[in-house]
């Protein structure tokens, strides 16, 4: 059987047996890997602490018939820590790492790895408010994946915007022409704000009020669990107080 390597972020780990994990990975190459790690629940372990989630790590696998081996594992960047010891941060990693689990059931390409990558190395920095970061992350991953969300033009006209009128079922905001009854209302400040995330405008982001971070949250949200077909678990846990108590402490 061929032994090969790659870099990978940590998703997720199952126990498996006594001492043994089944660790989730989405990697730079090849994709969404699934591996025994044999021995990292004993206190012993060589490596143990390198597939925790959240951790990027240059493992080297075992190709099997059904589930590959970790044979070695090195540490390229270790979030885990500064990641869990704040809980908003962790409520968010644990959305974003859900998140890829889910769009990597294909094969995930180097873009999304870059991403997930990118952004828990700016929770663990606490370089934006986890749940800016969180939001701009499910855009982004969602648009890589082929659902990229329009916040000016109509998402089923091409009619130049701005418009007002957002609806998750047909990909953004859309003229009232085609506007269905009843249709949720965006307000500029919120649009302009999921454009900024959408783009990475973090200047713009992070000068964004407290009512425009709650409302473009639903929105992301409500655009995410529609597009993945299913909840995220994870995401109804995220915390968004420590977002608001900054803003709060600011004004």
């Amino acid at each position: 059987m061929p032994v090969y390597r790659d870099d990978c972020v940590v998703l997720r780990t199952h126990k498996l047996g006594e001492a043994d994990r089944i660790v989730t990975m989405l990697t730079r190459q090849h994709g969404k890997v699934r591996a025994v790690a044999r021995g990292v629940r004993r206190t012993g372990s060589k490596f143990g602490a390198r597939l925790e989630p959240f951790m990027v790590a240059d493992v080297q696998f075992y190709e099997g018939r059904s589930l590959d081996t970790v044979t070695q594992a090195e540490t390229i960047s270790s979030y885990g820590a500064a990641i869990t010891a704040d809980y908003a941060s962790y409520t968010a990693a644990s959305a974003m790492v859900e998140t890829a689990d889910k769009l990597s059931e294909a094969e995930a390409g180097l873009p999304q790895y870059l991403l997930l990558v990118g952004a828990l190395r700016s929770l663990s920095r606490g370089e934006h408010g986890a749940s800016l970061t969180l939001d701009s992350y499910l855009l982004r991953a969602l648009s890589m994946a082929g659902w990229a969300p329009s916040f000016h033009d109509c998402a089923v006209t091409g009619e130049p915007g701005p418009h007002s009128a957002f609806v998750v079922q047909l990909g953004g905001v859309v003229s009232d022409s085609v506007a269905p009854p009843g249709t949720v209302r965006l307000d500029e400040q919120t649009i302009g704000l999921l454009s900024a995330l959408l783009t990475g405008d973090w200047a713009r982001a992070d000068a964004a009020d407290q009512a425009s971070r709650s409302k473009a949250s639903g929105v992301v949200s409500a655009y995410t669990q529609w597009h993945l077909e299913r909840g995220l678990r994870s995401l109804e846990h995220v915390d968004r107080s420590a977002q608001k108590q900054r803003q709060e402490a600011v004004s």
